[in-house]
């Protein structure tokens, strides 16, 4: 959940010149979104597979999900109006921007939330609408085609040729869906979850 935030600092929508700058700034956005988005599928992926290594029941699923989704929007969006704040108080400090200038901290919170949201439903729907026998691969299914797109889409607007990028995501995504279901079966079989 940190991508983002770690990026924040180079994804200044602020940072280029008002004659035409407007294109570049829609892209970093765009950028950020799709990090965003990545760091939601890959979250609430990751901790819904892992609860369903451990039961089957679709209670402690959804709860988890839920709980997921919520807390790493809120996570993402602190952690955005926190990098913001500090990159607009250095502006402010070293180069004495005016306010229209600087980047927008909420701005930037309610974006990285939202992108957090959509990308972090997906596998969360996936896992809770399915039926108990397919609902881990199906969700592994969606959540590895959502990572390829993003993958994908985060290449290109970075001007990178995709199936580097794409295979890193897809690869990464997946063995974090792999060692939470491992760990969630290891503790469901020991009576622990």
């Amino acid at each position: 959940m940190t991508q983002l935030t770690d990026d924040a600092a180079a994804i200044d929508p602020t940072s280029e010149a008002d004659d035409g700058g407007a294109a570049t700034r829609r892209a970093n956005w765009l950028r950020a979104g799709v990090l965003g988005a990545n760091d939601g599928i890959v979250s609430v992926a990751a901790i819904v597979v892992g609860v369903a290594g451990a039961t089957s029941r679709g209670g402690p699923i959804l709860v988890a999900g839920l709980a997921a989704l919520i807390g790493g929007a809120v996570s993402m969006a602190l952690g955005e109006y926190v990098s913001v704040s500090s990159q607009r108080d250095s502006q402010r400090a070293a180069r004495g921007r005016r306010p229209h200038e600087e980047a927008n901290p909420w701005s930037a919170a309610s974006a990285s939330a939202v992108a957090f949201l959509c990308g972090g439903v997906l596998p969360l729907l996936a896992i809770t609408l399915l039926g108990a026998s397919i609902r881990i691969p199906a969700t592994v299914v969606v959540v590895l085609i959502a990572l390829g797109l993003t993958g994908a889409i985060g290449a290109r607007l970075g001007g990178a040729r995709p199936l580097r990028p794409t295979l890193r995501t897809v690869i990464g995504g997946g063995l974090a869906l792999l060692l939470t279901f491992l760990i969630g079966h290891l503790l469901g079989a020991t009576g622990i979850a």
